[in-house]
């Protein structure tokens, strides 16, 4: 599997922010290969609607199908990179890539929203619920100071995955940092 999908085509970059196909494909990248059927039982939509958008997903290089696991009557699919990127900036140049990464940022708001409404304190250790969760912070940057902070945000969790790679008590975590400026409305 490649580490990234590069997307610059706006168009691209909207096949991909459908709220079914960025779950599909986050559940292929975390879980592995399956079939639509798999996948249909995992979100709750029919195996019609998960074929689909898979293959949609196909379509702008997104998934593959799965020649080394192949099920005898349906197709098996599998991610092809780790993560999506994109240049917001590059993007933003006309109005139909700015639209398209404002559809992106709102679709990872929403997983971010629904990963933490699943969330039960109740399922796991009082050492996981201390340091589940997420914290909101109000600070002067520059665009140079944000950049650093994203840089050395990726940074750090690439170190900790490395340092505790192989430890008992370590599970995949959902781990987030963004940053956007506040309006100048809100500001006053």
């Amino acid at each position: 599997m490649k580490e990234q999908y590069r997307i610059s085509d706006p168009q691209i970059l909207k096949a991909v922010s459908h709220p079914l196909r960025v779950r599909l494909l986050g559940l292929l990248r975390l879980d592995g290969p399956a079939t639509a059927s798999e996948l249909g039982r995992k979100v709750g939509e029919s195996s019609g609607s998960t074929s689909y958008h898979l293959r949609e997903l196909f379509k702008y290089g997104f998934i593959e199908e799965d020649d080394d696991r192949r099920d005898g009557r349906e197709r098996r699919w599998r991610a092809r990179h780790n993560y999506t990127s994109w240049d917001a900036g590059e993007l933003s140049a006309t109005a139909e890539g700015r639209e398209a990464v404002r559809i992106m940022h709102l679709r990872q708001a929403e997983f971010v929203g629904r990963v933490m409404g699943e969330f039960d304190p109740g399922g796991w250790s009082r050492d996981w619920v201390d340091v589940a969760g997420m914290s909101d912070h109000i600070v002067s940057l520059p665009p140079a100071g944000v950049r650093e902070f994203n840089d050395k945000a990726e940074a750090l969790l690439r170190d900790l995955a490395a340092k505790y790679a192989g430890d008992p008590e370590a599970r995949q975590v959902n781990a987030w940092h963004g940053a956007v400026p506040r309006s100048q409305e809100e500001e006053s």
